[in-house]
């Protein structure tokens, strides 16, 4: 039977209004449940304390309650589209909680385990609207520190499901709960390091002071590992981590990527400088530089780059921008500061052509040719070379410059790339595709395709295979059954219920088990049978151990229970005694579930051993130093005559054994 033990807080009613439903995820500061405000009878998330940074059961504490309360009012007057919504707070089991708003979607990280990197439009929209977050609550007076993509969720946009992550909403959560927790610690722990290792500012790793600053540094290196697919630092341990954020510049994204454009090498290298006093002042800040870089990589033409202020003394807080002419915004409205976007920007005017001035000086020239002498023969070269000159421009601009593309389809990575380039050609990569047929890393297709035309030198973009799409079962076991349903489907699965069954740990409609199980790898379109729990069991399973069999089956017969032939087997404990049952006492059945017993066969048989013709009582002391009980008869000091049972009987140990002396 595959059931998993239950949370103990599934089912339970959080100060008279939060009904628990199901576990989202935990973490190591928190659980986040999903739940129903009975009250107002709409689905909420609650986060749930479980531990500081402090020592062991701080969070009981009446002093880390009380500064814990005060700053999550500071988090839930903090309102924003790109904000998750904090509703309510208080304390269960002497653990502070947060009631927020519940967001149906994924975190950024699971995008990312998923998509592995993004391409830069949809990198730069998910930023534009993190940074829209941040500012409110950088203009609020709020620190988030610790943005990473695991605070970051990417939900469905406005319209419906998302067609790509560009049109998808983006909400930030967890805004100064690092500082909540780290400001409920005691003083001796103050020195720890309340934030991320991949993503920490340099400041916070050298002296632990953390503003706006901080969060445009995380930002920064979470853009970073959306275009690149990996955050800049690794290590053995969180400690050299942090510190590389300290020693080292954030390398390039395209030293990562060679096809991503200088402009966000630009904009990434100025959220991440490593002294703040050169980094934009605040998320605001940024989001404008975002906003033009996000135009900038949307133009076809465009070149946008931008120059920071060269200076040593202070930074100045708006940088200096050039920005050639860009597209009109398409960014969604959700993704704006409330006061407005970017500054403005301006078109270059058109300069005058000089149309005139040339007719003017080709009618010169044509009056010079033919009124010279020889002039009608030297028209006449003069239109033989034009001729020639327009020939051969004709043919090179419409044959002569191309050449047809290589065929790369079904060709590894590496030898795309290597064919392509013994050809001349560059190549960039489209987002890849999962594929049945085509293994992981290999060729899906190609632009231009094979033996079309291409301009000598041009660039093929290659889209690669992901191999066929497998991955793990999410875990819903312990969910309601609607919410199962939503994370099934959400993963592009048929769900479908299996038959209920009978459950001591979970109340009825929750999941109890699936088929596949949890962790098996499954493919979009699978069919999953989910099985959910009935409750527990009507009848409850007695205590048959010790009784003897017959009154066992009596007490089974009397429940409407069914048993199964009993399996026997040597025992010290007397012969039919029951010695083990299956299921065990306390669990709960229906009626004509099976009864399974185990019966004692008794102590094993001992040999009686041949007493006849000794003397009466050197036969008494042979058969009592064996462990049998001897009676003797008629006259103990004679010879022993005869012997009950006879020798060799098979006898149960400590069996009587009579002898009879005369």
């Amino acid at each position: 039977m595959d059931t998993q033990v239950a949370d103990t807080l599934l089912g339970s009613l959080i100060d008279g209004r939060y009904r628990i439903r199901g576990r989202v995820a935990r973490g190591g500061m928190a659980t986040v449940y999903t739940a129903t405000d009975e009250r107002l009878e709409r689905t909420v998330a609650v986060k749930i304390i479980h531990s500081t940074q402090g020592p062991p059961g701080q969070a009981g504490r009446p002093s880390f309650v009380d500064r814990f309360t005060d700053e999550a009012k500071t988090i839930a007057r903090l309102t924003h589209p790109n904000v998750v919504a904090v509703y309510d707070q208080g304390t269960h089991a002497g653990r502070p909680y947060l009631v927020m708003e519940y967001v149906r979607g994924r975190t950024l990280r699971e995008v990312l385990a998923e998509r592995r990197r993004l391409n830069p439009d949809e990198a730069l929209a998910i930023t534009e609207q993190m940074l829209a977050a941040i500012g409110a609550a950088h203009r609020a007076g709020l620190v988030h520190r610790d943005v990473k993509p695991e605070n970051v969720l990417v939900a469905e946009a406005p319209s419906g499901g998302p067609a790509n992550l560009v049109d998808s909403v983006v909400k930030v959560t967890d805004f100064g709960l690092a500082r909540a927790v780290e400001a409920s610690t005691d003083h001796d722990s103050a020195n720890q390091l309340m934030a991320t290792v991949a993503y920490v500012a340099p400041e916070l790793v050298t002296d632990g002071r953390a503003d706006a600053r901080t969060d445009v540094y995380s930002t920064g290196i979470v853009l970073f590992e959306m275009l690149t697919g990996r955050v800049p630092y690794d290590g053995d341990r969180p400690i050299d981590i942090a510190w590389q954020h300290v020693d080292r510049d954030v390398p390039a994204p395209s030293t990562l990527v060679p096809s991503l454009p200088r402009v966000l090498d630009d904009l990434v290298a100025r959220a991440t400088r490593r002294d703040p006093t050169t980094r934009p002042g605040d998320a605001g800040t940024l989001l404008a530089e975002v906003q033009v870089a996000r135009d900038g990589v949307g133009s076809p033409n465009s070149h946008t780059a931008l120059i920071a202020p060269v200076a040593e003394g202070p930074a100045v807080s708006q940088p200096t921008m050039m920005v050639a002419p860009v597209r009109p915004p398409e960014r969604p409205t959700w993704a704006r500061l409330p006061e407005g976007g970017p500054p403005a920007r301006g078109r270059r005017r058109a300069t005058p052509s000089g149309g005139d001035d040339l007719r003017t000086r080709l009618a010169g020239l044509g009056a010079r040719l033919t009124g010279q002498g020889g002039g009608r023969l030297g028209v006449a070269a003069v239109v033989v070379v034009l001729g020639l000159v327009a020939a051969l421009g004709g043919w090179w601009f419409g044959v002569g410059r191309y050449t047809t593309a290589p065929q790369l389809v079904s060709m590894s990575k590496a030898e795309a790339e290597a064919q392509a380039s013994q050809a001349g050609f560059e190549v960039v990569y489209a987002d890849p595709r999962y594929d049945d047929q085509i293994p992981r890393d290999g060729v899906l297709g190609q632009d231009p395709a094979s033996s079309a035309r291409i301009l000598r030198g041009g660039t093929i973009t290659l889209t690669l295979s992901l191999g066929p799409e497998r991955f793990e079962l999410p875990d819903v076991v312990g969910k309601e059954f609607a919410l199962a349903e939503a994370d099934l489907v959400s993963a592009q699965l048929e769900v479908v219920k299996g038959t209920a069954r009978y459950d001591d740990s979970l109340p009825e409609g929750i999941v109890v088990a699936t088929d596949p199980k949890a962790g098996e790898e499954v493919k979009p379109g699978d069919e999953i049978t989910v099985i959910l729990s009935k409750g527990r069991a009507p009848i409850t399973v007695p205590n048959l151990v010790g009784k003897n069999l017959n009154d066992a089956r009596n007490q089974i017969a009397q429940l409407g229970l069914v048993l199964v032939e009993p399996t026997r087997k040597e025992s010290d404990k007397p012969r039919d005694e029951v010695i083990g049952q299956s299921p065990a006492a306390g669990g709960g059945v229906e009626k004509g579930a099976q009864i399974r017993l185990e019966v004692s066969e008794g102590p094993p048989l001992v040999t009686v051993p041949r007493v006849v013709d000794l003397p009466c009582q050197q036969a008494k002391q042979v058969l009592e130093s064996q462990g049998f009980p001897v009676a003797v008869q008629f006259n103990p000091n004679a010879v022993t005559r005869f012997q009950n049972p006879n020798e060799n009987a098979q006898v149960a140990p400590g069996t009587q054994i009579t002898i009879g002396c005369f």
